[in-house]
């Protein structure tokens, strides 16, 4: 029986399924106080232009990604970062106060998890892929993984009602090919947000212009003014469209329009979640073109 329920929630209709009031409510997590913003930062901008839900989301408090700074102080920086960068964004950020570098995809995390996709009536879910160089960022894909189904079991984490629907889980584009390559079933055009992206990206000081450039060999290279650091960050940060993720534009904006497009996200639909057919990626993306 209980897999009988499993199906008719992955392949009930999407339009019986939103909430009442038609707005999208939509978790990107990450395991850092900045992964959410680099690989979905431009679609939730998009989303919460359109009047919709974000929730941004740190698995873990960031207190080791620095390399003079550290612990509690250095925790404390980083959840101011990342409150700024969702004023910026347009989202609402959460980050959790377990240890940065030891994240493992255990029992209470998955209970964390579960509960705020509850409480946000999540429709999407986006995270990472289990495929990464991170061991916070494998183990932050784990969990999610482990949850996809369990946030609609009632007797799971009792205390937080479970949902009516099972949401739509989302990987998001990286660039690693073993076991197999990301595929881009989904991808938004964020040309004409790329950079208010790059902006609330530039709320994380401490990551994007000390953290990372020093762990490059590029410490010194930064810009001192805002100006420049903006620039500078876009420069970087700056996905290339790949052909497939091309490919996929194409089938979601057409050809004349996607062959304009200079920036994208992209997205793979998770096995475990809620699959949805192409009306559905519409009704889920109001983005996407038509």
């Amino acid at each position: 029986m209980k897999y009988l329920i499993f199906i008719l929630f992955i392949f009930l209709p999407f339009s019986t399924m939103l909430s009442k009031d038609k707005k999208i409510n939509v978790i990107v997590i990450g395991a850092h106080p900045d992964d959410a913003d680099g690989s979905a930062g431009g679609t939730a901008i998009k989303f919460a232009r359109l009047g919709h839900n974000v929730l941004f989301v740190s698995l873990t408090n960031g207190d080791a990604g620095h390399q003079s700074k550290g612990g509690g102080a250095l925790a404390k920086i980083r959840r101011a970062e990342s409150n700024e960068a969702g004023k910026r964004f347009g989202v609402t950020y959460k980050v959790l106060d377990n240890h940065d570098g030891e994240l493992l995809p255990t029992l209470e995390v998955r209970h964390q998890v579960i509960r705020l996709i509850r409480e946000w009536n999540a429709d999407i879910v986006i995270g990472p892929r289990p495929y990464d160089y991170h061991p916070d960022h494998r183990n932050t894909a784990i969990v999610l993984q482990d949850a996809a189904y369990m946030v609609i079991v009632p007797n799971v984490v009792s205390d937080t009602p479970p949902l009516k629907k099972n949401p739509v889980f989302l990987y998001t584009q990286d660039r690693f090919q073993k076991p197999y390559p990301f595929v881009p079933d989904i991808a938004v055009d964020i040309s004409d947000v790329l950079d208010q992206k790059i902006y609330a990206m530039a709320a994380h000081e401490s990551q994007y212009f000390e953290w990372l450039p020093w762990t490059a060999g590029q410490d010194k290279n930064v810009p001192k003014d805002e100006k420049g650091r903006l620039e500078w960050l876009k420069s970087g940060r700056r996905r290339t469209i790949v052909p497939a993720v091309r490919e996929s534009l194409v089938k979601w904006y057409g050809n004349e329009k996607a062959g304009k497009i200079t920036d994208a996200e992209a997205f793979e639909i998770c096995e475990y979640g809620r699959q949805p057919g192409e009306s559905e990626i519409r009704e889920l993306f109001p983005m996407l073109g038509n």
